[in-house]
């Protein structure tokens, strides 16, 4: 029989084992997540889905890459679970390789909601600026946006694609009446999207409503630009312009019916402002929405099913990014919703209103002037 000091040795060294299992099995995981990566971004698994199956000079030739290198991936890609090969006991450069389709929803069907390269991108690109976030760490200082990429920038973009596209004029605007009536209604009705990024918000509101006027207001010119091609590549540049200028401007106060922004305020040094923007640009008769992370209402230490990612992002990219410009409100992903009720009610509203509308990892927030 186990004595009470050789029971509490027993426990920490179950405890010490259980925690270098958990450290091997993430170790794993970055590998998986790096090794995605580097197929995404040279198109090696949509060469793949385009045919039955591929040896690595195949692939090499279809991508104009290496060889060797695509060799070695392949096989790496294997043994993770991604791909599968037809003969394992072929000689090495005339295997076979090919991409169940199962997983091609995954990596390579942008229009599919299941659709989850862009998360790899992003989480390359939160990591893509590591030392100065140490950096940062160290003095206080934050990390500009700007610093992150392209990756953190088309990641962001394309993980919310399929969902403005499909969802947001579909499903979520519908599911509040009176605002969805007056973007059906005439005269056309006026969007201010602030923080736009990418655009597609923009873009799927503008899809799903055919007499709105969308006007997407970002503060990094490189998003802005990305905005205006996606626009065009969806014939919308009537009806949705792209501007790099502040939402503050006083020549914009009153002009909208709605005005919206989406995952952007936890990101902004200032959201008290933006939202003060925000309220101007809907003057007294527009509707603001804003639409921000699901996390729960107060710290726990288990969290909810989503504060794992967003705590994740906050410590490697939107608290820095948030500290880039003094003073900054210090908020970073994880914002509850008192916090934005303070912010909201600091910004002049009288009420916010957290709406039914129910998804994983967004929370829908009325803001009532």
């Amino acid at each position: 029989m186990d004595t009470p000091d050789q029971t509490s040795t027993n426990a920490v060294t179950q405890q010490r084992d259980a925690f270098i299992e958990r450290l091997l099995q993430s170790t794993r995981g970055t590998f998986d997540v790096f090794g995605i990566y580097i197929g995404v971004r040279l198109g090696f698994y949509e060469a793949l889905a385009s045919t039955n199956a591929m040896t690595s000079s195949e692939l090499a030739s279809r991508t104009r890459t290496y060889e060797r290198y695509v060799r070695e991936w392949l096989e790496q890609q294997t043994l993770a679970g991604v791909l599968e090969v037809e003969d394992e006991t072929a000689e090495a450069t005339a295997r076979r390789f090919h991409l169940p389709s199962a997983h091609a929803e995954v990596l390579v069907q942008q229009d599919s909601l299941n659709y989850l390269a862009p998360l790899i991108r992003l989480v390359a690109g939160a990591v893509h600026p590591l030392a100065a976030v140490l950096e940062a760490y160290r003095t206080g200082g934050g990390v500009p946006y700007a610093n992150y990429g392209i990756d953190i920038r088309e990641g962001q973009g394309d993980i919310n694609r399929a969902m403005f596209l499909k969802q947001l004029g579909r499903e979520w605007l519908p599911a509040i009446p009176d605002v969805h009536t007056r973007l059906l209604g005439d005269p056309p009705a006026r969007i201010a999207d602030v923080g736009c990024g990418a655009g597609w918000s923009s873009i799927g509101m503008a899809q799903s409503y055919l007499k709105v006027q969308v006007d997407g207001f970002d503060l990094d010119e490189a998003s802005v630009a990305l905005a205006r091609a996606n626009a065009a590549a969806t014939d919308l540049t009537d009806r949705v312009k792209f501007s790099v200028r502040d939402a503050g401007d006083p020549q914009l106060a009153g002009r909208y019916d709605l005005v919206t922004a989406f995952e952007c305020l936890h990101d902004m040094s200032q959201p008290v402002r933006a939202l003060k923007a925000m309220r101007s640009l809907a003057g007294n008769a527009g509707m603001v929405l804003a639409v921000d992370e699901r996390v729960g209402e107060a710290f726990t230490a288990r969290g909810n099913d989503v504060e794992w990612m967003m705590y994740g992002w906050s410590i490697l990219h939107c608290l820095p990014v948030g500290k880039a410009d003094a003073p900054s409100a210090e908020t970073g992903t994880v914002m509850r919703p008192d916090t934005l009720r303070r912010y909201a009610m600091a910004a002049g509203f009288r009420n916010v209103e957290v709406l039914p509308i129910d998804n994983l990892f967004f929370r829908f927030y009325r803001l009532h002037t």
